[in-house]
């Protein structure tokens, strides 16, 4: 492995990489691709524990103040952005997202792998005092109630459900979006350069050491240590660079549903307790592994867009509330060789939808189970306003696989028995939701890649899976960079 030696020379640093003794002069001590959760909490880390280091952000999407929707301003379908402003950008798909911080180990992704158990329950809670300190709330879901919890965990159990227990620390999306703004404001007046609209195309390697990355625009930019962090929207940009630099890579399964909307009052039992139930079933005709994901209490179902394919999501606002609860679910599927390519499968099904529905398909469990397609007439009849207004009455059994759809079905029946009315004919299915995490790379404990002095971290790297573990992932690798400091420059 390369030594390394740091010193200052004006506002640059020269670095001295002792595999054949190439003296290269950098600009940068580290940069991080890509500006989500993880690549926050990396910056916000090492500003900290090392404030001389000399960090460089790089976004491809706008700036958060910059984020906005142009279809859901207009109330029109989808402009197909380039980039697209819900799922990229400072903050990343988080500063978008509902917000959920789970206060638990269980859930959210497989970090767990990589550290020692107390160092990961340790490691959560610091990731939830960092949001407390930047303004999230001191409520947390979950916690108290406990009998009635393990009475809900009971009720699940002999519907063939396994309920897990994740404490909930709910910062809604408009909060969301606040605490990352004072984020970056802190990271900015601590000398953090930060450039939105600036993808990067690939990663300059020389003789099995990170050192630097290229713009799309071409511009060489050299830093000692390289951190990946591209976010979901950038899995597939991440899988092709590995790809390209050999590393290697493991395929996790691909998640495929629809998203659920129905009356708040229905899971009103259960979202009191925990605001977010996490059930996992394993299906009985195909024994296939379903769970709900995103669960959002009087929220709103959105639309999102990743390379101009049109999946469905859905929010929860820390004030502004409907009268609707929506929460997905999810079909874990697991390939086997010679299949490969999991993002694109999943783009596949998703853009079936977008063909047929020109973006998102809503339809009625009882015109989907009785085999007719939804029309606006019969949405209008039914008991649930769609909060998503672009969305396309139609036919979703023309979009999901059959296997999909059956484990649909069964785990919509299962949770009825938890919560009687959820298996309605009211109740509306949205599709398709498809989250494109599926390449994982093999990284060592810190989060290092087989080339010295590239990190990576997390959902674009498949490691994790939420905010909470992703802003960890970014932690992790912070330390790890700490860690190989001289003494001089910790």
């Amino acid at each position: 492995m390369a030594s390394t030696n740091w010193a200052r020379n004006g506002l640059f640093l020269f670095f001295w990489h002792g595999v054949k003794g190439v003296a290269i002069l950098a600009g940068y001590d580290v940069i991080l691709v890509g500006a989500g959760p993880a690549a926050i909490f990396c910056a916000l880390e090492l500003t900290w524990k090392h404030p001389d280091l000399k960090l460089l952000m790089l976004e491809k999407g706008r700036d958060i103040k910059e984020r906005r929707c142009p279809s859901q301003e207009k109330q029109a379908p989808c402009f197909n952005c380039s980039s697209c402003a819900i799922v990229s950008g400072w903050g990343g798909a988080g500063a978008f997202s509902d917000g959920k911080l789970a206060l638990s180990t269980e859930v959210g992704g497989l970090l767990g792998q990589h550290l020692e158990h107390r160092q990961f329950v340790a490691g959560i809670d610091y990731v939830h005092q960092v949001y407390l300190k930047f303004g999230a709330p001191q409520e947390v879901y979950g916690l108290d109630r406990q009998d009635e919890i393990i009475g809900l965990q009971r009720r699940a159990a002999l519907a063939g459900l396994r309920l897990v227990p994740a404490p909930i620390r709910h910062l809604g999306t408009g909060r969301t979006q606040q605490i990352l703004q004072q984020m970056q404001d802190y990271l900015l007046e601590r000398g953090v350069e930060i450039r939105t609209k600036t993808p990067v195309a690939s990663l300059l390697i020389r003789e099995g050491v990170a050192i630097g990355v290229v713009t799309e625009d071409g511009e060489e930019i050299r830093a000692e240590v390289v951190v990946c962090a591209p976010g979901r929207h950038g899995s597939e940009w991440m899988a092709l660079e590995a790809g390209r630099l050999g590393l290697a890579m493991r395929i996790n399964p691909v998640d495929i549903g629809l998203r659920i909307e129905l009356p708040a009052v229905v899971m009103e039992p259960i979202t009191s307790l925990t605001y977010e139930a996490k059930f996992i079933y394993s299906t009985p005709t195909f024994e296939d592994k379903v769970r709900t994901f995103c669960m959002n209490p009087y929220g709103e179902v959105v639309m999102e867009n990743t390379d101009g394919i049109i999946t469905v999501n859905g929010h929860s606002h820390a004030e502004a509330k409907t009268e609707y609860t929506n929460f997905a679910l999810l079909v874990s599927k697991s390939f086997t060789e010679p299949f490969k390519e999991p993002i694109t499968y999943g783009k596949y099904i998703a853009s079936l939808a977008n063909m047929l529905g020109g973006g998102i398909i809503v339809q009625r469990l009882g015109d989907l189970i009785s085999g007719h397609r939804s029309t606006k007439d019969r949405i209008t009849k039914g008991l649930v306003v769609p909060t998503l207004q672009e969305a396309t009455p139609g036919d979703l059994s023309l979009v999901l696989p059959y296997r999909h759809f059956t484990a649909i079905l069964e785990m919509l029946k299962a949770i009825d028995q938890v919560a009687p009315g959820v298996y309605s004919r009211h109740t509306l299915l949205y599709g398709v939701e498809v989250k494109f995490y599926s390449s994982r790379l093999d990284v060592s404990d810190e989060l290092e890649t087989g080339i010295h002095n590239l990190f990576v971290a997390g959902d674009g790297a498949g490691i994790t899976r939420g905010l909470a573990q992703a802003s960890l992932s970014g932690v992790v690798v912070a330390r790890a960079i700490g860690g190989r400091l001289p003494a001089t420059a910790r």
